[in-house]
């Protein structure tokens, strides 16, 4: 089991958090970083050295880009992933609220080539919901579920196309899950048929705050 971490957080405001990331920097399929709801503006040195221990210890750095279901021009994307590469030498992009809809496909296989093109050696699509089958196939990794630990234990259902599908392919990440059941969180999310998850003890606005508690539980 890996974990994708989505580490919305400021190392100034919560240096621990990026401290025990850091000591477990091997052990993730990658690390999001979001400095401003994408790269910024500008380069922010608190991010740039935190970033540089994270490549230190091994972990695989992936620039979030807020893609808002199609909205976002593909110049638009792709500039972000422009300035998170020059900025904080990311070595992919995490592509947020990505569409999910069929007649949408065409659009974002041209979006994940240009980004290819532009350098990003690993893309991850998160629809937050399982897409039209195309989707897994453009992508690195498709996130295929992101919600609350209650509805993933109670409404979750998983479409036939994800069987034929690698595991390591897809990737489910669920927050507000109790801290003792994060390591039964890694456990279903494997039983379901996704070998990348990203259970965190948070809640809404910003469950991804709370991330380090769950990080060290899940390796039970």
């Amino acid at each position: 089991m890996s974990l994708l971490v989505p580490l919305y957080v400021h190392p100034a405001e919560d240096p621990d958090a990026w401290r025990r990331l850091i000591t477990a920097g091997d052990r993730t399929y990658g690390v999001v970083i979001n400095p401003a709801n994408g790269p910024g503006e500008a380069p922010d040195p608190a991010f740039t050295a935190a970033v540089d221990a994270l490549r230190t210890a091994g972990a695989r750095l992936l620039g979030y880009v807020d893609t808002d279901y199609g909205v976002r021009t593909p110049a638009e994307v792709t500039a972000d992933w422009d300035r998170h590469r020059a900025w904080y030498g990311v070595d992919g992009c995490f592509l947020d609220r990505t569409t999910a809809r069929q007649e949408a496909l065409a659009d974002c296989k041209r979006l994940v080539r240009s980004l290819r093109r532009a350098g990003a050696s690993t893309v991850v699509l998160n629809p937050g919901v399982h897409p039209a089958p195309g989707y897994a196939r453009l992508a690195d990794l498709t996130v295929t579920f992101e919600g609350s630990w209650s509805t993933y234990v109670s409404g979750f259902s998983r479409p036939a196309w994800t069987a034929r599908l690698p595991a390591e392919k897809l990737c489910h990440l669920v927050y507000g899950v109790p801290l003792p059941l994060v390591p039964l969180a890694v456990r279903t999310a494997r039983e379901r048929g996704a070998t990348v998850c990203g259970p965190v003890t948070g809640e809404l606005p910003n469950p991804w705050a709370a991330l380090t508690p769950a990080l060290t539980e899940s390796d039970r």
